[in-house]
């Protein structure tokens, strides 16, 4: 069964970036997670890690649709 929460070290091999760009990412609220304990142990849920990635996508589609009209003008 996969785990319901992954590390900030499986974030950072799954989109396979440093761990200071992931606990940046955590700290901003872009990538939703939940700090457990008081020692800066975060978690963050596989579901919203997927949801990131999407949203990613979307960005990624909707500026490259602008940059595409606008050397098309």
């Amino acid at each position: 069964m996969a785990s319901r929460f992954l590390t900030l070290a499986d974030v950072t091999e799954i989109l396979n970036i440093s761990a200071p760009q992931a606990y940046a990412l955590v700290r901003s609220g872009e990538l939703p997670a939940i700090q457990i304990g008081g020692r800066g142990i975060w978690r963050v849920e596989a579901a919203e890690l997927e949801s990131y990635i999407q949203r990613m996508y979307e960005q990624t589609r909707a500026r490259a649709t602008a940059e595409s009209s606008e050397t098309s003008a």
